[in-house]
């Protein structure tokens, strides 16, 4: 502790509070004397099993990629998100191959056109953690080894999925200069309403969440173009829908023939 003497302690507001430990530590002891920000001393008991998460040091405070710090555990992360999101305005930080993005609940500029095109042709992590990077290595990767692609978004209600899956279809859309008048993105998404008639739920965090899961194959031709899209599996929670159970199986059974059919 003589050299990293900040570490993270439990908070029933902030759920992680920043300490500064003001009495060397030594094994055995029971009692850590900390300072915190607001300079009050506090006798904090430890396990000498489990010792308080360390602090990273100022330098690697607002990182892009999440494995670049020197201690990746959950107040780390949680710090390192807040400062980029609240402080740098920034809602994209990587963790290796791994884009976690932070819903600002606003719309940003951020995906334009312009975007899409200084993103096509660079390696993931030439630039700024983005959607679109991770759309592009995808992309590159199927184009130059000719093989299948998946992008698995995932959140919890309210995370943003359904507004990520766009962003990321718009860009193949975008870059392979899709031929159609129209989106492919907007064709596969004219499904929403069908699935949300009886399949969303209104949560504390999201007036209108989705309560099923989609797995959206987009097809390219051999100059990889997009020539069409298909909704493959559709998985449903059953528990959410309260109509009578007859009906409900001929709506589910509806819906499977409608989204199977091809985009």
């Amino acid at each position: 502790f003589s050299v990293y003497n900040r570490v993270w302690i439990p908070d029933p507001e902030e759920v992680w509070k920043s300490a500064e430990i003001a009495k060397d530590y030594r094994v055995g002891d029971k009692v850590l004397r900390l300072l915190l920000e607001d300079g009050t001393e506090l006798d904090y008991s430890v396990d000498p099993e489990s010792l308080p998460p360390l602090r990273n040091p100022d330098i690697l405070v607002g990182e892009n990629d999440l494995t670049a710090l020197s201690y990746l555990h959950e107040p780390a992360v949680l710090h390192n998100l807040r400062i980029r999101f609240a402080e740098s305005k920034l809602i994209y930080t990587y963790s290796g191959i791994i884009l976690v993005a932070m819903n600002p609940y606003k719309q940003l500029p951020i995906y334009g056109d312009a975007i899409i095109h200084a993103y096509s042709g660079q390696n993931m992590g030439d630039m700024d953690p983005h959607i679109f990077a991770v759309a592009e290595e995808a992309y590159k990767q199927m184009a130059r080894n000719n093989r299948n692609q998946s992008i698995i978004v995932s959140g919890e209600s309210g995370a943003g999925k359904t507004v990520s899956a766009r962003y990321a279809m718009r860009y193949f859309a975008t870059v392979s200069k899709s031929s159609s008048t129209a989106h492919v993105e907007d064709k596969v998404l004219a499904s929403n309403p069908i699935t949300e008639a009886v399949g969303n739920a209104k949560t504390t965090r999201n007036d209108n969440s989705s309560r099923f899961g989609k797995y959206t194959e987009i097809s390219f031709d051999e100059r990889n173009q997009i020539i069409g899209a298909n909704m493959r599996t559709y998985l449903l929670e059953k528990s959410r829908v309260v109509f009578q159970e007859v009906r409900k199986n001929l709506i589910i059974q509806g819906w499977e023939a409608i989204l199977s059919s091809r985009v």
